[in-house]
């Protein structure tokens, strides 16, 4: 890289926050705002059609196998596109296809029908996970990077208990189908607002388009820079490990945050009304539960510049691995709320700091889109076939081994990453 590559890069990672980069935030944190909610609106929908007989539990299952199966198709796309042409195109028609597919599944005919719909759609709000993590890790300054991935995460998961609320209230009233209209409507409006999205000035860089980047970190200069003393090993490149190993780490990272997050959220109301409890009452359960899921993205967003990564990380998984146990065996409505409550707040922890921070510090700019598409991918890959599972331990089973796997998926991840991830706090990317 060149010297004067090099000094633009420098500016960027001492940048203060201006009003390009709070655009930037604001519209990525829309765009996982969508993601998170969209996961707990299919939820909703989908305990609401097995109780109306629109679809079985096996076909349900289906519903949500084939929106994961999207989801991962979606963040293969968007890795690739997004590290060969720009993280700008990875943003440009992905809400568009979602929010067109999802407005068509409102007047889906039959199961069939809605599940190929769901799994067109889920294509395009595939990219948004990747894309929206990664260019606000890209674009933020390194004393504050940890915060405002955190802070990303926090403002998507708002996404759980709004969707759910929304559901509440929604579903008794107009049917489940009305799910499908806001969420694609919302989703229209804003590609429309993220027409004029900013290129990735790390990315123009690593092509070798100075003039560009240049163009784009002076509007990121414009209030100053932070004190390049301050920083800790700010020379020291986060990618000092493999493409390989890195990959390695941040597929069994995601993977276990994701599986035990979707698991979980998925599955509540379901879950709750093979207990007995009513279809309303069941997703205003689920609602209050995923409050947790704000408040444990704010601790992680706190927690993660100050405490290191792997400290909270490791914590996490072991608080969730305890917590999932403790869920088999809750009998009463509090201990349900209860638990279920600090289970969610454990679990984004997790997701504010491995998918929002950690997944994309283990990567070059060259290929972070990549490491991180690839990641979550593969995480997508593997829920599609946990509804499958889920459904076969409600039926056939217990539910209390779904707690179980929650409990092994987090050890297992606690031990590898705790044995071989690096700690990326404070490190400067290429």
């Amino acid at each position: 890289m060149s010297s004067n590559a090099l000094s633009l890069e420098t500016q960027l990672n001492t940048a203060r926050e201006t009003p390009l980069f709070y655009k930037v935030f604001a519209l990525a944190g829309a765009g996982m705002i969508l993601d998170a909610a969209d996961v707990y609106m299919a939820s909703a929908i989908n305990s609401t059609m097995i109780a109306q007989k629109f679809a079985s539990i096996s076909q349900g299952s289906l519903f949500l196998s084939g929106g994961f199966l999207g989801l991962f198709l979606g963040s293969l796309l968007a890795g690739y596109i997004g590290d060969f042409y720009g993280r700008k195109k990875s943003y440009q028609f992905n809400l568009l296809l979602f929010g067109a597919f999802t407005l068509l599944s409102a007047f889906a005919p039959n199961i069939i029908t809605l599940i190929i719909f769901r799994f067109i759609a889920a294509i395009g709000l595939g990219a948004e996970i990747v894309t929206g993590y990664a260019v606000v890790n890209e674009f933020a300054p390194i004393k504050r990077r940890g915060h405002w991935s955190g802070m990303t995460a926090i403002v998507a998961n708002t996404g759980a208990p709004i969707a759910l609320l929304i559901a509440t209230f929604a579903i008794p009233e107009f049917g489940w189908r009305a799910m499908f209209i806001i969420m694609g409507s919302l989703a229209l409006l804003l590609y429309l607002l993220r027409r004029h999205f900013p290129e990735s000035p790390r990315w123009l860089l690593s092509q070798g388009r100075q003039d560009e980047a240049n163009d784009i970190i002076k509007q990121l200069t414009e209030r100053g820079l932070y004190d390049e003393d301050e920083f800790n090993d700010n020379h020291e490149p986060t990618s000092h490990i493999s493409f390989a190993k890195g990959l390695f780490i941040a597929i069994v990272a995601v993977s276990a945050t994701l599986l035990c997050q979707y698991t979980f959220t998925s599955w509540v109301p379901t879950l709750l009304l093979n207990q007995g409890i009513n279809i309303v009452s069941s997703i205003g359960f689920s609602a209050i539960m995923m409050l947790g899921a704000p408040i444990g993205s704010a601790i992680g967003a706190l927690l993660v510049d100050r405490a290191g990564r792997k400290k909270v990380i490791l914590s996490a998984f072991a608080a969730t691995a305890i917590l999932g146990i403790a869920y088999a065996y809750e009998r009463t409505t509090a201990g349900i709320l209860i638990n279920g409550f600090l289970l969610t707040v454990t679990l984004y922890i997790l997701v504010a700091t491995v998918v929002s921070v950690y997944n994309n510090e283990l990567f070059e700019t060259s290929h972070r889109f990549r490491g991180a598409g690839i990641s979550n991918g593969i995480s997508k890959l593997l829920n599609v076939l946990m509804p499958t599972v889920v459904a076969f331990m409600i039926t056939q089973v217990s539910p209390a081994f779904i707690f179980y796997g929650i409990a092994a998926m987090a050890i297992i991840a606690a031990i590898i990453i705790g044995l071989w991830g690096p700690e990326t706090d404070q490190k400067a990317i290429k």
